[in-house]
């Protein structure tokens, strides 16, 4: 017979500026199959790099042709630095121009709000599925300018 289950939670004190990030990448054609095999290599070479800021990464499966992960970074600064320096800037560079047959998105959760993009995607997913749409342009561009919005 077991007892019951032990409970535990976590003290987030010592992170005041912790973002989440959630990616997802959902292949809508068979060329969206090589495009994640290659995207795969490269995400792990960077997680092994342990980019500053990265706190851990996780692998997620939302079904057979939609996959992602979890990132914990230490602030918003770090997960910037990390988006525009190589290999991540090249790869939404060339994603952005030609998405071979898949979906992208992410959504960020930090203490100063919430915020997603959703480049591709066939149907509405995540906060998409009850918010309101709105178009990445202008002060909306960028993740820390729909942070603060």
């Amino acid at each position: 017979m077991q007892g019951a289950p032990v409970r535990r939670s976590v003290d987030l004190s010592g992170y005041p500026d912790l973002v989440v990030v959630y990616l997802g990448f959902r292949v809508a054609r068979w060329r969206g199959l090589l495009a994640l095999m290659g995207l795969s290599r490269g995400i792990a070479a960077s997680v092994r790099s342990q980019p500053d800021g990265l706190l851990a990464h996780e692998n997620l499966f939302f079904g057979l042709t939609h996959v992602g992960m979890r990132q914990y970074w230490r602030d918003l600064e770090s997960l910037e630095t990390f988006t525009r320096s190589e290999p991540h800037r090249t790869w939404w560079r060339d994603f952005s121009r030609d998405s071979k047959g898949s979906g992208f998105w992410h959504e960020a959760y930090g203490r100063r709000g919430m915020e997603a993009i959703y480049v591709g995607m066939p149907a509405p997913t995540g906060l998409g599925l009850f918010a309101p749409e709105r178009t990445p342009d202008g002060a909306f561009l960028s993740s820390r300018q729909r942070l603060a919005a």
